[in-house]
């Protein structure tokens, strides 16, 4: 063997040395690139992958699972996540995934600082969404519980989900602009005088709007119910966004905004639980008082004969211009109208009979003339 410089050695006609071998496949891992190996990327790339091939996967096993075992059950819980899995967004679980094989490497501060930014975003997007579905499944069935026996709730829930959505969205974007180092303190300010200025030239509207969400709430009137409102009155047809529309006794449909409704005094004539009833009779001067005395008695048997009436009292009550005047009160235990119509033309009749029969002669107006002294021939 015959050394030569360097540490290399010559032995049956080929030549060593004592440095390692670089070049082959360990020596293409072993390189550096941006700080790492190149093994290394070659890990992170694989975790990459196989992350988002697993959150994918498992996302579709999920739904698939989930919608089967939602068609068999009453629960609300399975409905819910459904729900939520379908708003699960690729881009996601691919930045999650991005995310998870970064951790194997060591990235550039200025890259790193990048995923980290990304990843913020969106993680805050997708909460986004899942805040979308949440309300939207709240929205949605409550108006499926709600909407056979309140239809009117449909459209105001939709407006109460819409803002809610805007408000979630509203939140994702200035936490998101804070993220991104953006000075969200400057744009809200701004925001704030821009709204001040919108919310002045659409200050009719935007009134409408929250009267409408107030009637959702307080509930002064529903679909159906016969309202009374200053000098105009009918039954509730639709209660919208902006308006609600009554169509009055006469057939005509009445519109108010709602804003001016809340404003007016309302009579809800549904709400009653029984009708009060007042009503008078005359009769006759002549009258005698036997006669006088036996009309409160009478008046009395004929309404409490009724199994819808509740007679509260019937007194003599003033001398009029030309008639004896008895006032009666007596309940209506059904708040319906027209039943009411029913009864008190029932009662009438049968007062008209009774009197009839006991010569009481109702007073109609009469005027008499008195002439004093006499002429001379």
């Amino acid at each position: 063997m015959q050394a030569f410089p360097g540490g290399d050695c010559r032995q049956d006609g080929k030549v060593y040395s004592d440095e390692p071998v670089k070049g082959g496949v360990m020596g293409f891992l072993s390189e550096l690139w941006y700080g790492s190996e190149v093994w290394r990327w070659l890990l992170a790339v694989a975790v990459v992958v196989l992350v988002a091939a697993f959150f994918w996967v498992g996302v579709r096993f999920l739904l698939r699972r989930l919608s089967k075992i939602a068609e068999q059950t009453a629960t609300q819980f399975d409905d819910l996540v459904l729900r939520l899995l379908e708003r699960t967004k690729l881009l996601f679980l691919i930045v999650v995934a991005v995310y998870a094989g970064s951790l194997v490497v060591k990235l550039p501060d200025v890259a790193d600082q990048v995923l980290r930014v990304l990843s913020v975003l969106a993680l805050l997007f997708q909460a986004g969404y899942w805040g979308n579905a949440l309300i939207s499944y709240w929205i949605d069935r409550s108006i499926r519980d709600r909407l056979s026996s309140d239809a009117r709730k449909a459209t105001s829930l939709s407006a109460i989900g819409f803002v809610a959505k805007v408000v979630v969205w509203s939140v994702v974007v200035l936490i998101g602009l804070d993220n991104i180092g953006v000075d969200i303190t400057a744009l809200i300010a701004g925001l704030g005088v821009t709204g001040i200025a919108i919310s002045l030239a659409v200050q009719s509207i935007l009134g409408d709007l929250f009267a409408s969400l107030s009637i959702v709430i307080d509930k002064p009137f529903e679909i159906d119910d016969f309202v009374v409102v200053g000098e105009l009155s009918g039954t509730v047809e639709k209660i919208g966004l902006k308006s609600t529309r009554v169509r009055s006794l006469s057939g005509e449909q009445i519109i108010f905004g709602n804003s001016d409704l809340l404003s007016s005094r309302i009579k809800n004539y549904k709400r009653m639980n029984e009708r009060r009833i007042v009503f008078s009779l005359g009769v006759a001067y002549e009258t005698s008082k036997e006669k006088l005395e036996a009309i409160p008695e009478m008046v009395a048997e004929i309404v409490e004969r009724r199994d819808d009436t509740r007679f509260d009292r019937c007194h003599f009550k003033s001398y009029g211009d030309f008639a004896l005047l008895f006032e009666t009160v007596y309940f209506m235990l059904i708040p319906d109208y027209a039943a009411y119509m029913d009864a008190q033309q029932v009662i009438n009749l049968e007062i008209h009979e009774r009197f009839d029969a006991a010569g009481i002669e109702f007073a109609y107006p009469t005027q008499t003339i008195r002439l004093e002294g006499s002429s001379r021939a």
